[in-house]
């Protein structure tokens, strides 16, 4: 029986899950936000917990390793490696937008998405004003545009969508839903990040053994750390 913990901080949800085999069987979640360092690790503990789990029965513990929020991302990563330096365990680390992309391909059914047109997918994660972290998968999960930040206007893959049906969702997709006016754009609402939704592809990464350096793990930041310093603050 192969049991992993999966952590997932990168946007406004703080997410905590345990899959059993590949089986999602339990899992918290909170979307306060600004909250993960405080929860974190309380979820991860209530999980073990009311599970009867040991950390040392765990085979792995798998993260969100971004892009997304620089401090959530810092927060779900140091947490993962406390767990699997204590517990001898290895680390799986996969992409918050590719695992999204996987949840949504999946249950397209669910989700309304015709069948009848080819279809690209495209995650979105909020970042500043008009900005998006996002990339372009088909619907077999090959990447057809790398992660990038972009800012979004109305020629925002405009090629594609010329004949192409796009499925756009996550927290940065809102925004963009008044700019982008192609009737082939299909906008999903209430798409988060979490770590329900990384089953499979931290499953298909244990049994690859596709495990990280715990020791020189970092998340994928896409963009340096820009810390705002309020006027009222500044000297002059």
């Amino acid at each position: 029986m192969a049991l992993i913990l999966i952590i997932e901080t990168s946007t406004e949800v703080c997410s905590v899950s345990l899959i059993k085999d590949g089986i999602l069987f339990d899992f918290i979640e909170s979307a306060e936000g600004q909250n993960h360092a405080r929860l974190v690790t309380v979820f991860a503990e209530d999980l073990l917990s009311r599970n009867n789990i040991q950390s040392g029965e765990l085979k792995a513990v798998a993260i969100s390793k971004g892009p997304g929020s620089y401090t959530g991302l810092r927060i779900g990563a140091s947490t993962a490696k406390g767990i699997c330096y204590a517990g001898q365990i290895p680390l799986i680390a996969v992409g918050t937008l590719e695992a999204m992309t996987k949840h949504v391909a999946l249950n397209r059914n669910q989700f309304g998405i015709p069948e009848d047109k080819q279809t690209f997918f495209c995650p979105m994660i909020d970042a500043r004003r008009m900005e998006v972290y996002s990339m372009l998968l088909d619907e077999k999960g090959t990447v057809l545009k790398p992660i990038t930040a972009e800012i979004i206007d109305d020629s925002f893959l405009a090629n594609e969508l010329s004949d192409k049906q796009v499925v756009f969702f996550g927290n940065g997709s809102a925004k963009c839903e008044k700019v982008i006016k192609s009737p082939n754009a299909l906008f999903l609402r209430n798409i988060k990040a979490s770590a329900k939704h990384m089953t499979e592809l931290v499953w298909e990464a244990y049994n690859n053994n596709q495990f990280e350096n715990v020791a020189y793990f970092e998340p994928f930041y896409l963009k340096d750390f820009v810390a705002t310093v309020s006027k009222k603050n500044m000297l002059g």
